[in-house]
C-alpha cells in the first residue's frame, strides 16, 4: 500500500498542470457553451411546448 501512494505521488509530479491563465480561459469557454446549451434547450422546449398545446386544442 504504502509503495502504492509513493507511485501515485510520484505520478502527480509528472502531471503538466494548467497555469490560472489557462484555466480561467477553459472555466469561460465551459460557462458560455453551458449557457449556449441551455438557452438552445430552453427554446426547443418551449417550442414543443408550443406543439404539444396547440395538438390538445
Amino acid at each position: 500500500m504504502n509503495k502504492y501512494i509513493k507511485d501515485r505521488l510520484g505520478e502527480l509530479h509528472n502531471v503538466t498542470w494548467p497555469t490560472q491563465k489557462q484555466a480561467t480561459h477553459s472555466m469561460i469557454i465551459v460557462l458560455v457553451i453551458m449557457l449556449l446549451v441551455g438557452i438552445f434547450l430552453g427554446v426547443v422546449d418551449y417550442g414543443l411546448n408550443q406543439i404539444v398545446l396547440r395538438m390538445l386544442g
